[in-house]
């Protein structure tokens, strides 16, 4: 699928790409860093039908909804023959016990044989996190374990 860029002189860079419906889909990164996503008429990829002004943290919450989906997919599709493997998204809330602390403090792997393989962070991929990664409100980690594992993950991070 092609992106494209459209430099747009004082205002910044807009980049999309066409959807199968013939409409293009996209954002403007406006040179004060906020971001617009915006959506466009199928006859006319200049007129925007749909424009949704968004801050950094909005933009980033975004992209993990739509990013993590596809690395549990993927992980899941590599899993698929291994009987007893289960991949889940995982959110740290703003109420976690571990928002502000480490990935090491959860002792998460001790206490539920599970492995948080990746934290989607305002639509970046963090791979592999080390216990010295610090969790914050809003992350969205990549959790592979048994049924029951996964499951305890989960209330850990609820509660403690």
């Amino acid at each position: 699928m092609n992106v494209d860029v459209t430099p747009l002189p004082g205002i910044g860079v807009r980049k999309d790409f066409e959807l199968s419906t013939g409409r293009r889909v996209g954002v403007v990164s406006h040179r004060d860093g906020t971001v617009d996503l915006i959506l466009s008429e199928a006859d006319d990829p200049d007129a925007c039908r749909a424009q949704v002004p968004l801050s950094n943290e909005e933009a980033g919450v975004l992209a993990n909804l739509l990013g993590a989906p596809q690395l549990v997919n993927q992980l899941r599709e590599e899993h698929r023959d291994l009987e007893g493997i289960n991949t889940r998204q995982m959110p740290i809330t703003a109420g976690s016990p571990y928002d502000g602390r480490t990935l090491g403090e959860t002792q998460m792997r001790t206490r539920t044989k599970v492995s948080i393989v990746a934290v989607m962070r305002a639509g970046q991929v963090q791979p592999s996190p080390g216990p010295e990664f610090l969790f914050t409100a809003g992350d969205l980690l990549v959790v592979v374990g048994t049924a029951d594992g996964l499951d305890a993950a989960a209330k850990i991070l609820t509660h403690g």
